[in-house]
């Protein structure tokens, strides 16, 4: 693989009730009337609408309750998997999506031209948000579906059949909780090194494979080790492809790496990973995830969803 390489004020929780009922109750409160009516009266309501009011005090702690409730179960999932704190919430989905071009040095002759997809290592972003990416599908630890579940961490996977095909429903089950499947070949070969037309097999190949078995043809691809030329991303292109994301980060379980000088996270930069275990590395999925979202975490990163921002 090559590597180039909140502030939390507590709280009473009667404050926060009372904050919210504060706050519910000087939105709904009548707006002051207008000139020679009586500013004791209701707001009229508009259109046939009833006049506005201020909901019981006893719903105020029912919403109060449940934000609790939910905290609370936040906090002991984070407790369950070894986490020094609890992850942050990613913003929402950006509703203008932002653009996404081939990063300075990344391109190759003709790319806009020929309008071939991006190369990025970074969303464009100032949100502090990061993405995760897995490449391959060699481990298959049902404790890691487990842990992203409960954790409700998002993650990018990208497969190649050769180490998928033993057991392709347990990338279904990661479909099922709302993981895309991308394009990582066939074989994982080194692509600079293939004609062509052997390029477009391995890329199409795992296009069919991904819609056979999941239903849908990705538009995400990754090129094996992050290498690629201009027959790449014709093939790429050609196959349907519309995004070749690549990285700014590796996690390990038990170390990160980085392709910029700094050696520092950065708002929208997307890390990778593997699918590996105790038998490929220095400790298992979960010890990954753990890893990676202690750091996030520690420096007031989200994880967001990559095809959120595509």
């Amino acid at each position: 693989m090559r590597v180039v390489g909140q502030n939390d004020k507590r709280r009473s929780w009667g404050g926060v009730r009372a904050g919210v009922a504060v706050l519910t109750l000087a939105a709904l409160a009548p707006l002051a009337a207008g000139c020679g009516q009586d500013s004791t009266a209701p707001a009229p309501a508009a259109g046939g609408q009833q006049p506005l009011h201020a909901p019981p005090a006893h719903a105020l702690d029912s919403y109060a309750t449940r934000l609790h409730a939910a905290h609370a179960a936040r906090v002991a999932v984070a407790k369950r998997w070894g986490l020094k704190q609890v992850p942050l919430a990613a913003p929402p989905a950006p509703q203008e999506k932002p653009r996404i071009s081939t990063r300075k040095g990344f391109e190759v002759d003709g790319h806009r031209e020929l309008d071939l997809p991006p190369v990025f290592t970074t969303v464009p972003t100032e949100e502090k948000v990061v993405f995760l990416t897995i490449d391959d599908g060699a481990e298959k630890d049902p404790a890691f579906l487990r842990m992203t579940s409960e954790l409700k961490i998002p993650y990018t996977a990208f497969l190649s059949d050769y180490v998928i095909k033993e057991d392709y429903g347990y990338f279904e089950r990661m479909q099922d909780r709302g993981v895309g499947l991308n394009n990582h070949t066939l074989n994982h070969p080194y692509l600079p090194g293939l004609s062509y037309a052997r390029q477009k097999r391995e890329i199409c190949g795992m296009q069919d494979v991904i819609e056979k078995r999941y239903g849908e043809r990705p538009v995400l691809f990754r090129p094996p080790f992050g290498n690629y030329n201009k027959d790449t991303l014709r093939a790429a292109k050609s196959c349907g492809i519309e995004y070749a994301p690549l990285w700014n980060e590796e996690v390990f379980a038990d170390r990160w790496d980085y392709r910029e000088w700094d050696r520092e996270l950065h708002p929208g930069d997307i890390v990778l990973t593997h699918f590996r275990g105790r038998d490929d590395g220095k400790g298992t999925m979960p010890d990954m995830v753990r890893r990676f979202l202690d750091k996030v975490t520690a420096e007031g990163y989200a994880v967001g969803r990559l095809e959120d921002y595509l």
